[in-house]
């Protein structure tokens, strides 16, 4: 599982043409899946992403986690995250996971973190989608947890 992790001030997604939510200050989450990932890495994941430490404390050191600050998330599959892009001018996906097994695994993401937050904006699953965000920093991460 890759996720690329953006701190935002803001973010909102229009899926398929219609307004699919948004969120304020938090964070934007965008995950994609491999062959062999299971609910194990999603919990390692989500864990992660929940607690990281990306948000700034009272002497200006990022010390709080998007929990402390009372933020919201938005959660995104991407499966471009895998993009193999060494050989030639097409990227290759060949190592993202077949939708039969990412769908399920985006469902379970989805369901952990709403285990978390109230406040949760979801993508769609395989949908055209449009995201509009301000970047705060910018910071951006990358938590991955490779198969084993």
């Amino acid at each position: 599982m890759r996720c690329i992790i953006q701190r935002v001030n803001r973010a909102s997604i229009v899926i398929n043409g219609k307004s699919g939510g948004q969120i304020g200050k938090g964070l934007l989450v965008l995950c994609a899946f491999s062959d062999g990932d299971d609910e194990k890495t999603v919990d390692y994941c989500v864990e992660k992403i929940a607690n990281l430490r990306v948000f700034e404390d009272e002497n200006g050191k990022l010390n709080l986690s998007v929990l402390d600050v009372k933020g919201n998330v938005m959660v995104v599959s991407n499966f471009t995250l895998y993009a193999d892009t060494r050989k030639g001018r097409r990227p290759s996906f060949d190592k993202s996971a077949r939708p039969e097994i990412s769908k399920p695994l985006y469902d379970l993401t989805v369901k952990k973190f709403s285990d978390i937050f109230e406040n949760l904006a979801t993508g769609e699953f395989g949908a055209d989608m449009r995201i509009s965000l301000e970047n705060d920093g910018p910071v951006t991460l990358i938590v991955e947890k490779e198969n084993e």
